[in-house]
């Protein structure tokens, strides 16, 4: 059989060493804090003037300018305690903003603060302000410029020092990697063991639900991690991945399932967060369209979702017009298909300074932007275009120049508007698998001073290698304590893409020990992580070396999109381990219930009215209807190879 046909790389540019320069980033980010620090200095000068020459009210008004609630200074006595009821209720208007990018919350409270001691200090003091008051919000607001300060050149000297550590490391560490590496196997299509076979039924069996049917999801909120959007998101990656390396020609429930998750998508509840973030994060109340401006956690998800659908199928039906159509109401509804979305991903790559653009209005994180530029790779598999090769080398640029700190790590997060990051908890782990896809160079840099820090942490425990993985955070996925299976599911994942059988075989290890492992009924799955980590373990399960380069890069061969199928067959009475066409013939191969019964199996994209045989079942010999398809009976038990051939 031919096998499919890989696209070339030349799109990528030269790897730059990591930026050692100035803390503040790339020319973008410093024209951004150019521009916040000269708005504060002007908020700051027009505070000032209002202190010499305002009204008491006013000299209030302008203090609260200076500095989040000191404009309650001015009133002095027990008013001073709203001074840090305001500071509380700023940072939760700040995480309202970084959440769901409400950016009238932290405007709102500091504005509000400032009127309400101006409204005060006019009804309390009379006709003069509190006279240490001027000195007190003055000192506020210089304290904390030179706290910040100090934080970020604390940081930006230990960013260096890390760097001068990896540089130091790089060579024996990229020498080591280049030892423990696996090669890229010699077949593209594998066959699913029957461990792999128990993680995909944990996926199958949430995917094949009724669409609005919520069982085994968690349902936390709507704005970040933990929404079901990405819960969705990530289980259809991980069938389509299923489908691409290991049952190309099997579409049945496989398939079913994948489009079963896209209509669930499209339920108001999954994206109306939208509705709001763009009312309160770019004052939009009159069009809420989802893929339209910023919301690359829509586009780029979405997109790698529907495009691979069509990639692996062969099947267009989200390319129509309107197969997309996010519905709020009888009266507002967004028609959108698979062409609308990736032109919509072009456009904010086109029109963001940084390139990458935000997923909650004014924030941008890296790894999400990411998924928005395999989402174009993989409308570009579907639909022979060469967008993403476009737009390798601008992303790439953006992403070194404007996401990276001085050791070489991406910055998780960053306002676009104010070109300042925001502490993140985020692994770099994650970004050689993604990289992986459409920049190999910098994947396999970046995975060999990750792995040989991951190194660093393996332990032994009664002779089975281990990794010390933190469990003292939060799983993203419901926000509970314990990071472990999350964390081990990026770990596995990119550790698969890239051929490091060592570091994947150690999470493994270290899952069975500590992850509450469940094998009850033939599912695999963690009972210590959240949904989103265990469909994401899914993908890591089923990996290999260069399992994403291939997904988004490799056109199925014509005898797969073209060739005899596997149609129906009875989830979960019948697994499929493995099928692929040539083009004529069918290879099949399946794992049946354990009592030996009888099967029966749904075949088209046959040759009409033609004489089939069955190799290792002589005895079934079938002849495929005038729409060249067939069903046949036939008893399974345990592994069962059936190669399927006209006579």
């Amino acid at each position: 059989m031919a096998t499919a046909i890989p696209l070339d790389f030349n799109h990528e540019p030269p790897i730059a060493p990591p930026r050692g320069g100035g803390w503040q980033g790339g020319p973008v980010t410093r024209a951004r804090l150019r521009r916040f620090a000269l708005g504060y200095a002007l908020v700051c000068v027009a505070g000032l003037a209002l202190v010499l020459w305002g009204t008491p009210a006013w000299q209030a008004f302008g203090m609260g300018l200076w500095f989040p609630g000191a404009g309650f200074a001015a009133a002095g006595g027990w008013w001073l305690l709203l001074l840090p009821v305001t500071i509380v209720l700023f940072g939760l208007a700040f995480f309202a903003w970084f959440g769901s990018g409400m950016i009238v919350a932290p405007v709102g409270v500091w504005a509000g603060a400032a009127a309400l001691a101006a409204t005060l200090t006019a009804t309390v003091t009379g006709d003069a302000v509190w006279a240490p008051s001027p000195y007190i919000a003055a000192g506020l607001a210089l304290a904390f410029i030179a706290d910040n300060r100090r934080r970020t050149a604390k940081r930006h000297a230990a960013e260096l020092a890390l760097r001068r550590t990896r540089a130091e490391r790089r060579p024996a560490a990229e020498a080591a990697y280049a030892r423990r590496a696996l090669a890229a196997p010699a077949e593209a299509i594998g066959e699913l063991t029957p461990d792999q076979l128990a993680a995909c039924r944990y996926g199958l069996d949430r995917a094949l639900q009724p669409v609005d049917d919520w069982g085994g999801y968690d349902q936390r909120d709507i704005f970040q991690t933990a929404s079901v959007r990405y819960q969705i998101n990530f289980l259809g990656y991980a069938l389509a991945q299923q489908q691409a390396l290991y049952t190309p020609s099997f579409h049945g429930y496989l398939s079913e399932a994948q489009r079963r998750l896209i209509e669930k998508y499209l339920i108001p509840r999954v994206w109306n967060y939208w509705c709001y973030e763009t009312s309160w994060g770019h004052l939009n109340l009159t069009d809420w369209n989802p893929a339209a401006k910023d919301n690359v956690m829509l586009t780029g998800y979405l997109l790698c979702q529907t495009a691979l659908y069509a990639a692996t199928t062969g099947d267009d039906r989200y390319g129509r017009p309107g197969s997309l159509t996010f519905r709020l109401n009888d009266r507002l509804q967004w028609a959108h298909d698979n062409h609308s979305v990736n032109r919509s991903i072009l456009d904010n790559f086109e029109r963001s300074s940084y390139c990458l653009y935000p997923c909650e209005p004014n924030w941008i994180y890296p790894a999400c932007n990411l998924r928005g530029i395999l989402g174009v790779a993989a409308y570009d598999l579907a639909y022979g275009t060469r967008h993403a090769a476009e737009w390798t080398a601008p992303f790439l640029a953006n992403l070194e120049q404007e996401f990276e700190n001085a050791a070489g790590s991406v910055i998780a997060l960053k306002s676009s508007l104010l070109g300042m990051p925001l502490p993140f908890p985020a692994s770099d782990d994650v970004y050689p698998g993604y990289l992986n896809t459409f920049a190999p160079a910098r994947a396999q840099w970046r995975w060999a001073i990750n792995a040989a820090e991951l190194m660093d942490r393996m332990v032994l425990v009664d002779g089975v290698p281990m990794l010390d993985i933190p469990d003292d955070g939060i799983d993203f996925g419901n926000y509970r304590k314990g990071g472990l299976v999350m964390n081990s599911a990026s770990l596995l994942a990119s550790a698969r893409e890239m051929g490091d059988e060592d570091i994947a075989q150690a999470v493994l290890n270290t899952l069975e020990h500590r992850g509450g492992v469940s094998r009850e009924d033939g599912v695999l799955r963690y009972l210590k992580g959240s949904n989103l980590a265990n469909v994401s373990l899914m993908s890591g399960h089923i990996a290999r070396r260069n399992a994403l380069q291939d997904l988004y890069n490799r056109r199925q061969d014509p005898g797969v999109l073209y060739g005899p199928i596997l149609a129906e067959a009875r989830y979960p009475d019948v697994l499929v381990a493995r099928a692929v066409s040539d083009g004529d013939g069918l290879d099949l191969v399946l794992y049946g219930t354990p009592d030996n019964s009888a099967h029966r199996l749904g075949l088209a994209r046959l040759r009409p009215q033609a004489a089939y045989t069955i190799a290792e079942r002589p005895d079934l010999r079938f002849t495929a209807d005038g729409n060249g398809e067939a069903r046949i009976d036939i008893d399974l038990s345990g592994r069962t190879a059936l190669t399927i051939r006209r006579e």
